[in-house]
């Protein structure tokens, strides 16, 4: 007697079919596990939609893996021979073993009057957006070496940051926070950002993130142009801000040694974390959003595992680091005094030597991997430097999500469909997977008992 076949959700892959390499592909596409919640939902027309969702959701992990298969080409990093070590190897030396194209992206700018800068790429990577401390704006396309706009505005610099795209960057100033368009014309004074000195924009969800002198961090949404929140740390000033791209909570490194996490819908830090005995200087978070590297006045270069707010590993520092950034590859960059050192494998054990190392004619300020690039951009006391780091970047390109070829007409597609697909600021939450989950009765009943004896 044949065996009745299996019943299958219409839609859904047969994973017999499927071959094991791309088995092994699955999990990291895969989302939170919703599968056990759903069979504790009683309402039917609501089991009936999560599961359906859920076969959606498991479909569209097995199609990423398989397209990988798809994927032309490959990373790769700089592989020493022998007692060869490849953090001896300088910039002339891959310059001359590189094609002409990855040689032309090794230059540097001299702009001795008005640094140091402060510097920042769009995320598709081809524009370049520098600002010195005394008051120099420029923003050019670095691959073609074409200069888009350069002006002076008189004032302090203190930071700059890229909006949605090239056609608008902010520049927090002396005293206010400022948007230009890529003609270098003031379009908006933002007086509700009082002595901004640390920027970031959440791609997102749309909203500019100022930090200013007297620790309050601010919100503004600049699709509506409405100031969403403003909390004060009641930590002083703010020495470094960063953003985790899994959660778009973001990170403030302050003067008593403690790294605090923000959202916009709490009024206290999510989460307090004393790293350092001194003074945080700097902190970088990687794309996959589970591990953190601080830096501190203590010399001290730390790696946590966010997951359980627990230190990894330790590294020293000749001097206290003045920025860092992790690549899409997770390679992490660290600059102290003149100095550029690059870490790979960091997070998964302790490294005795680091990947690469570079020597600036100034003192470094900042510095930001380029995405898509294996270019490492820094700013420092005498101008703009590039270097090339091979294997730092992300080899694939998905256009989908960003395109550094795209022309006009689609760059103001994609302008328009990021609007539409905008999340609120009210979604922003630390447990980036609580969005996809659903309440039990029990934890709902007492949630509800609870808010009626508040009302009563």
């Amino acid at each position: 007697m044949a065996k009745p076949k299996k019943k299958r959700t219409p839609g859904t892959i047969d994973s017999s079919k499927i071959p094991d390499s791309v088995k092994k592909n699955v999990s990291k596409y895969k989302r939170a596990r919703t599968k056990a919640v759903i069979k504790h939902v009683q309402d039917r027309k609501l089991k009936g939609l999560l599961t359906k969702n859920h076969f959606q959701a498991e479909n569209a992990a097995l199609r990423a893996a398989r397209a990988e298969t798809l994927l032309s080409e490959t990373p790769g990093f700089l592989e020493a021979e022998g007692m060869e070590r490849t953090c001896r190897i300088k910039q002339r030396d891959v310059v001359g073993a590189i094609d002409v194209a990855s040689a032309s992206k090794v230059f540097d700018i001299k702009l001795e009057k008005f640094g140091p800068y402060s510097i920042n790429y769009t995320r598709n990577g081809r524009f370049v957006l520098i600002g010195g401390r005394r008051g120099h704006l420029a923003t050019f396309d670095w691959t073609a070496k074409k200069l888009g706009c350069e002006c002076h505005v008189q004032e302090t610099v203190r930071d700059v940051q890229y909006l949605h795209n090239e056609l608008m960057f902010a520049v927090a100033q002396k005293k206010y926070l400022y948007i230009y368009d890529n003609t270098g014309m003031e379009i908006h004074c933002l007086k509700d950002h009082y002595k901004p000195t640390h920027l970031q924009f959440l791609p997102y969800h749309f909203l500019l993130v100022s930090a200013g002198e007297w620790g309050r961090l601010r919100y503004h949404d600049i699709s509506t142009g409405q100031l969403v929140a403003m909390r004060h740390t009641r930590l002083g000033a703010c020495h470094c801000l960063t953003q985790n791209p899994r959660n778009a909570i973001v990170h403030m490194g302050h003067h008593n040694g403690t790294v605090t996490m923000w959202c916009p819908n709490m009024s206290s830090a999510v989460v307090k974390m004393l790293c350092h005995k001194r003074p945080v200087t700097s902190v970088a978070i990687d794309h996959g959003g589970w591990y953190m590297a601080t830096s501190g006045m203590d010399a001290q270069l730390k790696i946590w595992d966010i997951r359980m707010y627990k230190p990894v590993h330790s590294y020293y520092t000749p001097k206290p680091a003045v920025g860092m950034d992790i690549s899409q590859r997770g390679l992490l960059a660290v600059a102290y005094g003149r100095h550029v050192q690059v870490w790979k494998e960091a997070f998964g054990s302790k490294q005795s030597l680091p990947y690469m190392e570079h020597e600036l004619s100034g003192s470094a300020n900042s510095l930001q991997f380029c995405p898509y690039e294996d270019v490492l951009g820094i700013g420092h006391e005498y101008g703009f430097s590039s270097i090339v780091i091979p294997g730092s970047g992300e080899a694939n390109i998905d256009a989908l999500e960003v395109n550094p070829f795209e022309t006009k007409r689609q760059r103001q597609e994609s302008e328009v469909k990021q609007l539409l697909d905008k999340i609120p600021a009210e979604l922003i939450c630390f447990d980036a997977n609580r969005i996809v989950k659903v309440e039990n009765k029990e934890t709902l009943d007492s949630d509800t008992k609870y808010f009626t004896q508040l009302i009563c």
